[in-house]
């Protein structure tokens, strides 16, 4: 099934301690990995602090661009789901400093509804 999602881009949620040695660097003292989502090759990162999108760039993958995004600076933000004719997910991000919202696409069948729900439980706390 990680083929198949690899292939038409469905996000996976994965265990966060695979992540350890890659976010280890990054993240700073105190701070944990909470919950991880995948798609191809990008990644949803949540800790207690931030939200980390990892973009994985170029043929093998070692370019990086690690964008964080406190969870203080998002001003709201929007889910859609995949419906039977409109076969992508959508997640829309407001970050206070930019009127234009950050926007990720999903295929059908990603849980975008979990992706939410941890957004939610951080923003809203």
């Amino acid at each position: 099934m990680g083929f198949i999602n690899a292939i038409f881009g469905t996000a996976s949620q994965i265990d966060p301690n695979e992540l350890a040695s890659e976010f280890g660097p990054i993240l700073i003292d105190g701070e944990e990995i909470t919950g991880a989502f995948k798609v191809v090759r990008d990644l949803f990162v949540f800790t207690q602090c931030r939200l980390i999108l990892a973009d994985k760039q170029g043929i093998t993958g070692k370019k990086v661009e690690y964008h964080s995004i406190p969870y203080k600076s998002i001003s709201q933000f929007s889910v859609e789901t995949a419906g039977r004719f409109d076969m992508d997910a959508e997640l829309k991000i407001y970050i206070s400093s930019n009127p234009l919202p950050l926007k990720k696409e999903f295929k059908k069948g990603t849980d975008i509804i979990q992706i939410q729900k941890l957004l939610a439980t951080y923003i809203m706390q």
